[in-house]
């Protein structure tokens, strides 16, 4: 697995590279960076080349003031690929990186072969099914939303807001092995406000960008994989993302939380390789 920078839309951009063969690039979410995808990069790389960048003010990725619409943030990951030298990728995208992926599969379906989502529905059916049961579960949302108010009451103690996520949104924690780097690279100048800033991004830009693109469905396979035992198990999640795109396969995760590359990673892995075969 090689480490290195590229200067792409203007920003210094970290990314993780290896293996040979058709592309796959790994799109990670909040709040973590491309080292998630530790425990299925080598599975994914005996048959593929495979990309997992730090998003647009993640990780080692440079931090800038804006950008965070997913459109921008999409656009980043465009122009890596095609830097070294792809036309054409599968996209796999967990969390936040799910919606980067989505948005780069609606503004260059010509560029995305093929797209897996893990844990999430559209943003915009998201916000649409935001009730009390989702508000619950999603109250961050509302939060990382505020201007400077996050940035001032997570800073105090940044190990412990992250980890109560890690322990609510896990059920086979001891396979989150890598609080620790997270931590860290959350801890880096820049970074939670960065973190806080991709949620930022949902009102206006990214909520213009999806109800303009209100009833397009994507062309390309979809894979939309989900754990079992969070809140998107209690959601018709397959079904949902068939009112976005006309070819989905989906599967529950069973015994998984939100993380599913680190909670199950040989059952995502496996799934994966067969949707990318």
């Amino acid at each position: 697995m090689e480490s290195a920078m590229a200067t792409v839309n203007g920003i210094r951009t970290h990314y993780l590279r290896g293996g040979d063969g058709p592309p796959v690039v790994l799109l990670h979410g909040w709040p973590q960076t491309s080292h998630c995808w530790h425990k299925i990069f080598g599975a994914l790389a005996e048959e593929h080349t495979v990309i997992a960048p730090d998003l647009r003010g993640y990780g080692r990725t440079d931090k800038p003031r804006d950008g965070y619409d997913k459109r921008t943030m999409a656009a980043d990951v465009s122009e890596l690929v095609r830097t070294l030298g792809f036309d054409q990728v599968s996209v796999v995208g967990h969390d936040r990186g799910g919606r980067v992926a989505h948005r780069w599969a609606l503004d260059r379906p010509d560029q995305v072969t093929r797209l897996a989502v893990l844990d999430i529905i559209p943003t915009r059916a998201m916000w649409q099914r935001m009730n009390a049961e989702v508000g619950r579960g999603y109250w961050h949302w509302l939060f990382h939303l505020q201007p400077d108010l996050p940035e001032l009451l997570v800073g105090q103690n940044i190990a412990a807001y992250l980890g109560y996520f890690f322990e609510r949104w896990t059920y086979q924690r001891q396979g989150l092995d890598a609080a620790d780097e997270y931590i860290r690279a959350f801890s880096a100048p820049g970074a939670l406000r960065a973190g806080f800033d991709d949620y930022r991004a949902s009102f206006p830009a990214d909520d213009e960008h999806d109800e303009a693109d209100a009833g397009r469905r994507l062309a390309m396979p979809v894979l939309a994989m989900w754990g079992e035992t969070g809140l998107l198990g209690k959601l018709p999640t397959a079904d949902i993302w068939r009112e976005y795109a006309e070819d989905v396969t989906g599967y529950a995760i069973a015994e998984c939380g939100h993380f599913l590359a680190e909670e199950q990673p040989s059952t995502v892995a496996g799934h994966l390789i067969r949707f990318l075969a």
